[in-house]
């Protein structure tokens, strides 16, 4: 009995390791390869990966700026979800079947000499110069195909030190969260969250940013997202139509007068109606 018990400790103790000696190695793998993509540090506060599933789950990501910048951090990502093809990955060929990134804030900042944080990214150098990121990069194309990507963008800081003295500082509630699929190319991961972080704002135009410039060069995977919402608002639109069905016949059956419960389902199938046209609502800015 104490034989096989000290057994079974054994092989515990050998999956722990390994799965330590895994986390270590994948660990290093995805700051290395972020900062290919970005040209920029960053620093991982907890990294975990399923020892029977073939997952990555990363809590408080942070993406820095270049020296020469007041504020330190650029990109604060609290957390971020990879599962991964294990059997591909042995192959050679990176497939992610789902990723999601939850992105707190993004600050953008001009600093005192008057440059911007956003133009040492190497997706931005790239697009300025007319080449490919992984040529900026001085490298290869990386492998890679995600299946599904979901996005999540809280809000964007722009903050202006050109002038001298305390910043002047505009603060945006971007909210995005959408979906995107068959990404083929790493750099336009970093390409699209600075296009969605910033499209809605006029932060482009404050720091005079060529913002279409870099949207151009991500019309497929913007095109994956545009397909994927309309398919979601075409089934909720159809759920909305049985839905009023089934609420008038209950009225009906109810004892409700028929063209009152008619007009009453009426009403609320067009605000709903409105609500999936314009899920975010509208904001002045």
């Amino acid at each position: 009995m104490k034989k096989t018990l000290v057994i079974i400790i054994g092989i515990l103790a050998i999956i722990l390791v390994a799965s330590l000696a895994k986390d270590a190695i994948i660990k290093v793998s995805v700051e290395k390869s972020v900062e290919v993509v970005t040209g920029l540090k960053l620093s991982i506060a907890d990294f975990k990966t399923g020892v029977l599933r073939s997952l990555v789950h990363i809590r408080e990501l942070k993406i820095f700026n270049p020296s020469g910048y007041e504020d330190k951090t650029m990109l604060d990502m609290p957390e971020i979800y990879v599962r991964y093809d294990l059997p591909a990955v042995i192959g050679g060929k990176i497939h992610l079947p789902e990723v999601r990134i939850h992105m707190k804030e993004f600050v953008v900042v001009k600093n005192a000499k008057g440059d911007l944080n956003l133009n040492s990214l190497k997706v931005v150098q790239a697009q300025k110069e007319g080449k490919e990121p992984s040529e900026e990069a001085g490298g290869k194309p990386l492998a890679i195909q995600i299946d599904s990507l979901e996005l999540k963008i809280g809000k964007v800081l722009y903050k202006d030190y050109s002038r001298g003295g305390a910043p002047s500082v505009q603060e945006f509630d971007v909210n995005i969260d959408e979906k995107y699929s068959n990404i083929t190319n790493p750099y336009s991961i970093a390409s699209l969250i600075v296009v969605k972080a910033l499209m809605n704002t006029s932060i482009a135009r404050l720091a005079n940013f060529d913002l279409k410039g870099l949207q151009g060069t991500i019309g497929d995977t913007l095109g994956s997202a545009q397909k994927v919402a309309a398919e979601a608002v075409t089934k909720a639109q159809a759920q909305v139509t049985k839905t009023q069905a089934q609420v008038t016949k209950a009225m009906a059956s109810a004892g409700v007068d028929s063209r009152q419960a008619q007009e009453t389902v009426k009403k609320t199938a067009e605000s709903l109606q409105g609500m999936l046209k314009n899920p975010f609502g509208a904001k002045d800015r």
